[in-house]
C-alpha cells in the first residue's frame, strides 16, 4: 500500500504550522516548526502570495496530513460525505473522525496518529471483541474498542498510557485507561472536533 514515507516534520513546516504529527516531540524544543518556522526547501524563506485556489488545496493538504489520508482515499470520503444529509463539510469531518486509528489516538492509546495508524496495522486492537487491523475501519455507535489481553502488558502501552492520562477525550467516546477499553458513545458532532480545519474550503476545492 502506497504511502508517505519522507520526513513527517517537512510537512508541518510546509502547512506553517504544527500538526502534531510526531507524539510528544511536538510539545518539545526539538519540535522543526520551532526551530525553523518556514516551508521547507531552496524558495522556503521567500514570500508566498497565495490565489484562492492555492488557499483551498493548502487546507486540503494540511487536514490529509494531520489524518495520514492519501489522496484517493480523501476523495473517496468527501465523495462519501457529500452523499450523506447535511452540511458536506461537516459529513466529511465526521468521516475522518470515525476512522479507527484517530479514534484509538482520541482514546489515549497513542501519542500521535501515526503511532496509532502502526498499532492498528500491527493488530493490538479489538473492535467488538474481534481483531480489527485496518487503520481506515469506520467505527459505528456503540462499538467497543478495547487493546487485546496479550498487548495491555507491553511497555510501550504501558509508557503511552501515563502520557496521555491527562488528555483530554472528546465527549462522544468514553474511555477506560486501567482496562484500557474504549467505546464509542455516539456519533462526533462538529463542536467536538478540535482539529483546526476550515472544512468550507476543502468543499470549495472539491467544488470546482
Amino acid at each position: 500500500m502506497a504511502r508517505y514515507t519522507g520526513a513527517v516534520c517537512r510537512q508541518c513546516r510546509r502547512e506553517g504550522e504544527k500538526l502534531f504529527l510526531k507524539g510528544e516531540r511536538c510539545y518539545s524544543d526539538k519540535c522543526a516548526v520551532e526551530r525553523r518556522s518556514y516551508a521547507p526547501g531552496e524558495h522556503g524563506q521567500g514570500r508566498q502570495k497565495l490565489s484562492e485556489f492555492g488557499v483551498q488545496l493548502r487546507e486540503k493538504q494540511k487536514v490529509r496530513r494531520i489524518y495520514g489520508v492519501l489522496e484517493k482515499q480523501f476523495r473517496k470520503y468527501f465523495g462519501m460525505a457529500d452523499n450523506e444529509p447535511g452540511i458536506t463539510g461537516e459529513n466529511f469531518l465526521r468521516i475522518l473522525e470515525r476512522r479507527l486509528d484517530n479514534v484509538v489516538y482520541r482514546l489515549g492509546f497513542a501519542v500521535s496518529r501515526n503511532e496509532a495508524r502502526q498499532l492498528v496495522r500491527h493488530g493490538h486492537f479489538l473492535v467488538n471483541g474481534k481483531r480489527v487491523d485496518i487503520p481506515s475501519y469506520l467505527v459505528e455507535e456503540g462499538d467497543e474498542i478495547e487493546v487485546k489481553d496479550s498487548s495491555k502488558d507491553m511497555t510501550r502501552m504501558k509508557e503511552v498510557v501515563e502520557v496521555t492520562a491527562q488528555k483530554v477525550i472528546p465527549e462522544w467516546l468514553e474511555v477506560s485507561l486501567e482496562q484500557k477499553t474504549g467505546k464509542v458513545l455516539s456519533m462526533p458532532e462538529r463542536e467536538d472536533i478540535d482539529t483546526p480545519v476550515r472544512e468550507q474550503l476543502i468543499v470549495e476545492f472539491y467544488s470546482r
